[in-house]
């Protein structure tokens, strides 16, 4: 089993992704057993390695969202610092030549795209070059927009944003996204 077939086990078994943007909501995904993957969304240089530290003590899988981490560069090396300097098992961005770095050196990537018109929905033809684990298309809560985006790209899908209630999640899921990120705590508890 390849590193990108575990981190796909282990993303379609937990299909919720508890997304964090502070320390309270770390704090919160933390003590919830049934979260096995998280997408850090805040931070910065000096307090990135112990959120990802913290979130590899509980024995969770830990994400970032590079272009939302204070002080970090808009270049690549950006992935450099969070391969070096932290224990975390892979990225998020909305940039493509992160994601291609992050291959290069072992990490799970996510392209993070915003599907807010035809335009954005035709560009995903493109990403098979790029070659992420996933796409996580936001905002999440348009089924028949992750039914188009499945039938374009072989990449697996995931839906984020929005996301408010268990309604939000089924219907992610039951269109073809193989997992769903919020930050919205109570849908973690589903």
């Amino acid at each position: 089993m390849g590193l990108d077939q575990h981190f796909y086990d282990t993303v379609a078994a937990n299909p919720v992704i508890a997304a964090v943007k502070d320390f309270e909501g770390l704090e919160h995904c933390l003590a919830e057993e049934d979260i096995q993957v998280v997408f850090v969304l805040f931070g910065d240089i000096c307090n990135i390695s112990e959120i990802i530290e913290r979130i590899k003590t509980a024995g969770k899988m830990a994400l970032v969202h590079v272009d939302l981490i204070t002080g970090l560069s808009n270049k690549e090396v950006a992935v450099d610092f969070i391969q070096r300097n932290t224990l975390a098992d892979g990225i998020i961005s909305t940039r493509q030549s992160f994601i291609r770095r992050a291959r290069d050196l072992h990490l799970y990537t996510i392209l993070r795209v915003f599907v807010i018109d035809s335009i954005a929905l035709s560009s995903l033809e493109k990403l098979e070059s790029v070659r992420p684990d996933f796409i996580e298309i936001l905002p999440g809560v348009m089924p028949k927009t992750i039914r188009k985006v499945c039938a374009i790209t072989s990449i697996p899908v995931l839906a984020g944003g929005l996301i408010a209630d268990k309604e939000d999640v089924m219907n992610a899921l039951e269109a073809g996204a193989t997992a769903i990120s919020t930050t919205n705590q109570q849908v973690w508890q589903m």
